[in-house]
């Protein structure tokens, strides 16, 4: 780790740092609420989705793809599938634990391991293409996470990122608990900047040539009706069992019950006792310089 950190070219100096008071216990926090529940159970809802992100990022065999906050792998196993040299990495240690059974249960190598977006374990301009679908937005200093993602990019590289957007139904679910919650710690910033195109822009244009941003849909269907959905995430969603285990009882009662009635309101399924909702995830693809 050391070497590595040595070999590093120093990116970070363009981009304005945020100072948080107690970083590190911050980060402890971020990481025991991703291994809370089961998000292998959430992300196999949201595969769908990864596999329309990755049909359009023209994945090329042998090229060197990194998935930052990989979860239990939903994209990196796409592109090992297509013949890709593949890395991943999570700050949850349950997550990367799935995702190596998962590569081996389906015959495919990637190289999983436990590490922070923030220090990514790699040295510079290594990768063609790095991405990240819902996880890297949620490292509490976004510039220093941009500037991983440059420093690990080749000369012509790509990054590409799914981030939920704050008019989005994940947007509006977090705004609920933004409600029923104390304040996070001074200096985070909330992790729905990453759909914000005008924030992405300014935290990528240093050293990125060109950045797309298109707002997409992801549709996520679950086989049970919307109060069963909010006891789904409550389960096994570390955010959602992190906010319910916060609250005083009364407390809770009232987050479910906004919880279901955003289900409700947003529920687009034809067929009786599911739920499907469209949410709104901004696309972010961007070329190194």
């Amino acid at each position: 780790m050391q070497t590595q950190t040595l070999e590093r070219k120093d990116t970070t100096s363009h981009f304005n740092s945020t100072t948080i008071p107690n970083l590190e216990a911050v980060k402890a926090r971020q990481k025991a609420t991703w291994e809370a529940g089961d998000f292998g159970q959430i992300a196999r809802t949201i595969e769908n989705v990864a596999e329309e992100f990755m049909a359009r990022q023209s994945l090329r065999r042998g090229a060197k793809v990194l998935d930052v906050a990989c979860g239990t792998g939903n994209l990196a196993v796409i592109a090992a599938r297509e013949g890709c040299v593949v890395h991943g990495i999570d700050i949850a240690a349950n997550l990367i634990a799935q995702a190596r059974a998962r590569a081996e249960k389906g015959g495919l190598h990637v190289n999983f391991q436990e590490a922070d977006a923030e220090e990514l374990p790699f040295a510079e301009e290594r990768f063609d293409l790095t991405v990240s679908m819902f996880g890297v937005m949620f490292t509490p200093r976004p510039h220093i996470a941009a500037a991983e993602l440059l420093r690990v990019s080749k000369p012509g590289g790509r990054i590409a990122l799914a981030n939920w957007t704050p008019e989005g139904f994940i947007g509006k679910m977090f705004n609920i608990f933004k409600a029923h919650l104390p304040p996070p710690p001074a200096g985070v910033p909330s992790p729905m900047g990453w759909g914000d195109e005008a924030t992405v822009r300014s935290r990528l244009q240093p050293g990125f040539a060109e950045v797309r941003c298109v707002r997409r849909i992801a549709l996520m269907r679950y086989p049970f009706p919307p109060a069963e959905t909010v006891e789904f995430f409550r389960q096994y969603y570390g955010p959602t069992q992190k906010a319910f285990a916060a609250l005083e009882v009364s407390a809770q009662d009232t987050l479910r019950r906004d919880l279901v009635e955003l289900q409700t309101a947003n529920n687009i399924a034809r067929a009786s006792g599911t739920t499907e909702v469209a949410a709104e995830y901004l696309e972010v693809i961007a070329t190194r310089s």
